[in-house]
């Protein structure tokens, strides 16, 4: 578990050069660096409420690190078509929701292709890689965000995109595919959004409260 910031896998990747430069441009109004591109590695990931993820990479040509990027920044290829690249809203549409996050790969889903559902109703192709999730970490501190409000909480997939890009994705705007387990068509899902919040102690009807043996029996009101 992690406050604000936390190791994230070692990904090679590439930098849009107009990010270092913060997006200055030259004397002829041009961005500076568009088009080009730096070699990094991914270090760490910070998450402040309300604003989106940020990347904190590792540049091999000068041995540094830059920090405070966002998904959009990165591409993992050069060869990369404008015309199909995303801006950062419709790769991460919310915000991060808590400054406590974990980072954990989800073994059964490594490597497994899959198709998000982006804000303008069109499907992305891509490759899951690992996940970030929110929590509230110390209870006699206020919650004051929706980590753990089960309408509003949503997982970070993270998307390694077919056009280039990386997407940070929550689970129902995804449709995975393994061939071992998912049809050549799938179905639409029908779902509807878990709103409750489950525990197995509310029950008013049962009590254990009576019995201090070690093979303690349940008794019913």
């Amino acid at each position: 578990m992690a406050h604000l910031i936390a190791n994230v896998p070692s990904v090679l990747c590439y930098i849009r050069k107009e990010f270092l430069y913060n997006f200055e441009k030259d004397t002829n109004g041009k961005l500076k660096g568009l088009g080009e591109f730096e070699e990094c590695y991914w270090v760490s990931i910070k998450s402040i409420k309300s604003r989106a993820l940020y990347f904190e990479s590792f540049i091999t040509k000068y041995g540094a690190v830059y920090d405070k990027l966002p998904l959009s920044a990165y591409v993992w290829k050069t060869d990369i078509k404008e015309s199909e690249q995303l801006p950062l809203d419709y790769l991460q549409i919310w915000d991060c929701f808590s400054y406590n996050i974990t980072i954990l790969e989800k073994d059964f889903l490594k490597n497994m292709t899959c198709k998000v559902l982006m804000k303008d109703k069109k499907h992305q192709s891509g490759t899951y890689m690992f996940t970030i999730d929110s929590y509230h970490e110390d209870p006699n501190i206020v919650n004051t965000t929706l980590s753990e409000t089960p309408n509003e909480h949503k997982s970070f997939n993270i998307i390694k995109l077919d056009n280039g890009q990386f997407a940070a994705q929550p689970n129902n705007r995804i449709i995975y595919h393994n061939a071992s387990f998912t049809p050549h068509q799938t179905e639409m899902p029908y779902f509807k959004l878990s709103t409750k919040v489950w525990t197995c102690e509310n029950s008013d009807k049962w009590t254990a409260a009576d019995d201090s043996n070690y093979f303690y029996q349940f008794t019913q009101k």
